[in-house]
């Protein structure tokens, strides 16, 4: 019988702290509804006490999956503890997983406590956990520069206040893998069978997939990863080479299976691509928008003679279906674009379809041909629930005499039109500073991505800004849609604008206050 290996899912807390990357929690809730149906085993749904945001995240996520695990993180400390079993009260299945550094210089410089205080917070921490939920995980931050005695020790003493789920953080990628299959198998050599042991391995020299494989060869039996290997500084083990490493090399690995519908893994790509606006690089193996291109001629000629001559994954394993990627016309109907929208993974209620179907038939009659990727940035939008106070009427841009570009604008709010108009040096800026005037709130644009959904003259044309509203806190993303360049940067501006003030509204409001006293 085979090994089970969990996937344990970190993009909503470790993949969001990659720069810019922060997600508001519509866009939280959203993606973990996708991870479960991608199949992963525990989504670290967020750290419940660093924020107002990151607690209502948690909190709104364990009220809709029922079969993934819920977790959040928590310092070995009480209110931090508290804090993560109160967000993650309404879940079905709910983990708490406190950490704490182990390794002589976080000891040392970070902590400041000695060998015997660390292993007393966390054992402290872990009974305080087990009163409150049943599944306790315990990290050792720093795991892997710490003394292996050391580890023994700690591990030994969480096991026993109620720990179910050890994990070994490589938590600056520092350790070759010869190294993490050393220290994973001596580690289980001693636990055995009391818990489960868990692997976490960063990318900062490029290593963290073939760390995190050595691992499951000697003993682990819970990975720690992310999609795209999202992640602070060079990223984590990126989920989808985890998993397609595994079923493509059967041979090697023919004793253990995850529980991941791998159909679900390009979806689940581009989507954390469309929130956090952070794409793979075009090589990047599995998900990259290359991984399945071949250009040389000698390799397309093999191709067509057999695919596998060069491929030894097909596009249709992570839900890639090339052979259909043109789809519904002009005169295609309702019922067709639900269908299609269903069979692309969204679903809808009635005004939804409606909304979406009207921008389907809008963009007919700007483009020819009308393709997959072109349908899910339409039914993406309608998915978007962030409360919309404003939204775009009418644009125009122009170059005055001076050389200077003008943009004149109409924007509704509360079915009320508000206009006005700003100069600035190139159109993108006159477009923002327009919207600063009618809305009355400066944003300082922070980055500004354009890119072509499809191919071809007619593509939609997809925009990504990160806006910073107020000094020192979160940039905030928003998207924007349209055949016009200008329209899409105008309705992504706007976007990154009302996150903004639905953010705002969590923050300020009296139970946000109140979380923010409590933690």
């Amino acid at each position: 019988m085979k090994e089970i290996i969990k996937i344990f899912d970190t993009t909503l807390r470790d993949g969001e702290q990659s720069p810019g990357a922060s997600m508001n929690i519509e866009e939280k809730v959203r993606l973990a509804v996708q991870l479960e149906k991608l199949g992963v085993d525990i989504i670290e749904a967020g750290f419940a006490a660093s924020s107002p945001g990151d607690f209502e995240a948690i909190r709104e996520i364990s009220k809709v999956l029922s079969k993934s695990c819920v977790c959040s993180l928590a310092r070995a400390m009480e209110k931090d503890i508290e804090a993560a079993a109160n967000a993650t009260q309404g879940a079905k299945f709910r983990r708490i997983h406190t950490f704490i550094a182990t390794s002589p210089i976080h000891m040392k410089y970070k902590l400041k406590l000695s060998p015997n205080d660390v292993v007393k917070k966390a054992v402290d921490s872990v009974k305080y956990a087990k009163t409150l939920v049943d599944d306790v995980e315990f990290s050792c931050e720093d795991a892997c520069r710490s003394d292996i005695g050391f580890l023994k020790e700690i591990l030994s003493s969480v096991i026993e206040a109620g720990a179910t789920t050890l994990n070994i953080p490589d938590t600056v990628g520092y350790r070759l893998p010869n190294e993490i299959a050393n220290t994973i198998k001596e580690l289980h050599d001693f636990i055995g069978n009391r818990a489960i042991l868990s692997i976490h391995c960063h990318n900062d020299l490029g290593l963290a997939v073939a760390n995190s494989l050595e691992a499951i060869k000697n003993g682990a039996r819970q990975i720690e990863c992310t999609i795209n290997g999202l992640g602070e500084r060079a990223g984590n083990s990126a989920l989808e080479e985890i998993v397609m490493i595994l079923k493509t090399r059967n041979d090697l690995f023919n004793n253990f299976e995850v529980n991941i519908n791998t159909k679900e893994i390009y979806s689940t790509s581009k989507l954390v691509s469309d929130i956090t606006g952070i794409r793979p690089q075009p090589n990047k193996a599995i998900v990259g928008k290359n991984a399945f291109a071949h250009e040389s001629g000698i390799h397309q000629d093999g191709m067509l003679k057999h695919r596998e001559t060069y491929e030894i994954i097909s596009p249709i394993d992570i839900g890639i279906e090339l052979d259909s990627t043109l789809v519904l016309g002009k005169h295609s109907g309702r019922a067709a674009f639900k269908d299609k929208a269903v069979s692309l993974g969204f679903v809808l209620n009635d005004n939804e379809i409606n909304n979406a179907f009207d921008k389907f038939k809008a963009l007919c009659d700007s483009k020819k041909e009308i393709f997959d990727d072109d349908l899910r940035e339409i039914l993406g939008e309608e998915v978007t629930h962030i409360p919309q106070v404003f939204s775009l009427d009418v644009i125009q841009v122009s170059i005055c005499s001076s050389g200077k570009f003008c943009a004149a604008i109409s924007i509704i709010k509360d079915g009320v039109e508000y206009s006005d108009s700003a100069l600035g040096n190139g159109a993108v800026d006159c477009i923002l500073k327009s919207i600063d005037r009618i809305s009355g709130i400066k944003g300082l644009l922070k980055d500004y991505k354009v890119e072509a959904v499809t191919s071809g003259r007619d593509a939609l044309a997809k925009v990504v800004v990160k806006v910073e509203f107020e000094p020192n806190k979160p940039a905030l993303i928003g998207h924007g849609l349209d055949i016009d360049t200008m329209s899409a940067t105008a309705k992504a501006y706007i976007g990154a604008l009302n996150s903004y003030l639905s953010m705002k509204d969590l923050i300020t409001s009296k139970e946000g206050t109140m979380l923010l006293e409590r933690i």
